[in-house]
This record gives C-alpha cells, sequence and structure tokens, in this order.
C-alpha cells in the first residue's frame, strides 16, 4: 500500500507549528516488530531525547469545555490521508461486543466498546473521530475530566493486563469465537501518568471469512484531565499515529492547562 507523497510533509508541518520548541523532539517510541509505514517521519519521533519532566499532579484548574476542545488531535494535525470520520466501523458492534469469562478480560473488551475505560466524566469533554482514508482505520480521542486518583489506578489495571489477559478466548454477540491477544503498547513519556495497550481479535464471519481487527488503547493523565484515544480497524493499524498523537495531544494539553480558566 502506498501513502500519498504529501503526507509526510503534511504531518510534519502539522507538528512543527504547534510549538517553537518542537513539541515532538521529546523521546518517542515504537514498536520493534512492526514495518514503518512509509510517510512515518523518524524525525518525529527521535530516540535519545531528554525524558519529558513529569508535571504535578494536578494543578485545581479544570478546563472549560472550549479548552476541552481547542485540546482535540484532530485531521489537521495528522494530516492525509485522515479525515473526519463518515460514522461508526460495523465491526464496532459485530467484533467488540463480545463477551468471555473472566473479570479483567471482560472489562476489557467493555472499555474498547465504551472507549470509557474510566467511566463516565465528571466535567467538559470533548472528542474528535477521524477515519483513515487508505486503510479504513478509525480514530478516536477524547479529552475528559476524572479524578486523578481513579485514573491511576485503572492505569495500572491497564498495565497489568498483558500478564492478566494476554491470551484468551471471546464470543460475540453473533456467536463467532474471537481468539484475542494483549500486549503492551509503548508510549512517549508524556503527561503525569500514562498506559496503552494494543489488542488484537482474529476470527471468522458467519459466511467463514477471517477477521483480524487490531485496536490501540492508549490514556494519558495531564493533571485532573485524560487522554483516551482508541486507533483501530481490519487492515493495517499503525502503531506510530497512536504514539505521536498521544504526544502531540498531550503536549498541547499540558499548555492549554497553563492557561487556567481563562476563556478561549
Amino acid at each position: 500500500m502506498t501513502r500519498p507523497p504529501a503526507t509526510r510533509a503534511l504531518l510534519a508541518s502539522a507538528l512543527s507549528a504547534l510549538s517553537a520548541t518542537a513539541l515532538l523532539a521529546t523521546a518517542g517510541c515504537s514498536v520493534d516488530d512492526e514495518p514503518r509505514p512509509r510517510w512515518f517521519s523518524a524525525s518525529a519521533s527521535a530516540t535519545g531525547a531528554s525524558p519529558a519532566v513529569e508535571q504535578p499532579a494536578g494543578s485545581g484548574a479544570a478546563l472549560t469545555e472550549a479548552q476541552a476542545r481547542a485540546a482535540l488531535v484532530t485531521e489537521a494535525d495528522l494530516g492525509e490521508p485522515w479525515a473526519p470520520t463518515r460514522g461508526a466501523r460495523t465491526w464496532r458492534d459485530g467484533l467488540l461486543k463480545a463477551t468471555t469469562e473472566d473479570r479483567d478480560c471482560q472489562r476489557l473488551l467493555d472499555a474498547l466498546y465504551t472507549e470509557e475505560p474510566f467511566g463516565t466524566p465528571e466535567g467538559p469533554q470533548a472528542t474528535s473521530a477521524l477515519d483513515d482514508g487508505d486503510t479504513d482505520a478509525q480514530l478516536h480521542y477524547r479529552v475528559t475530566a476524572h479524578p486523578p486518583a481513579d485514573v491511576d489506578r485503572t492505569l495500572d489495571w491497564m498495565k497489568s493486563l498483558p500478564g492478566r489477559c494476554g491470551q484468551f478466548t471471546a464470543a460475540t454477540t453473533r456467536g463467532g469465537i474471537q481468539g484475542v491477544e494483549v500486549g503492551d503498547l509503548p508510549l512517549p513519556p508524556v503527561g503525569d501518568a500514562r498506559q496503552a495497550l494494543r489488542v488484537t481479535l482474529a476470527g471468522e464471519t458467519e459466511e467463514g471469512e477471517l477477521t483480524y481487527l487490531t485496536v490501540d488503547l492508549a490514556a494519558v493523565r495531564v493533571g485532573e484531565e485524560t487522554i483516551t484515544l482508541t486507533n483501530a480497524g481490519l487492515d493495517e493499524v499503525y502503531a506510530e499515529v497512536t504514539q505521536q498523537a498521544v504526544q502531540l495531544g498531550a503536549q498541547r494539553l499540558a499548555e492549554i492547562r497553563k492557561q487556567g480558566r481563562a476563556q478561549i
């Protein structure tokens, strides 16, 4: 599959425009066992950079709804082939709506389906939904408010899942059986706390067609706000997109938090 040649330049331009101090110059991570997409800019996840400084856990100032919207990552940041979503994918109900016997593994499946691993937000929130026109992947990005202690406990739970739910089976609501694998996905050292997982669900349709769904679930706490991102699809799902969106979004959110409750 070939990406449009302009994509790499668009991504680099969008990223560099966000900050005169190069937002993406901090240490980045990538999944070593995956091929990099052609558009991926190595400079956007440079290794050997100084680790990001951990911020104090909470300033006591919640974001306004307008500030939460301003903290979103959008198609303008990712560039082509990303565009505003055309609607939820059929695999959401067909594959993610599933059950399993283990309580922790079921909680994970529920979190993947609802995209709310931290439960109902307690304040202003904002969401962006994007589609990759080349691979048909779908990215959902949310900025929400939750008690930091609750978020950190959930992040610790997520961190334990590759050990607790590394491999298990799940039954879809349509009666299909899927093999599920859960692995850790490295994230850049941004925000106050962070965790990401790569989940793959392999099965087949009622017609016997094989399916292979990949879902990245990433979360970062920045003060009293939390970023939650899912990047999923039946074709290529690039870990670099997940990592760059998290890094870009966390640093953008941190800058907006410095503005306190000032109106935008």
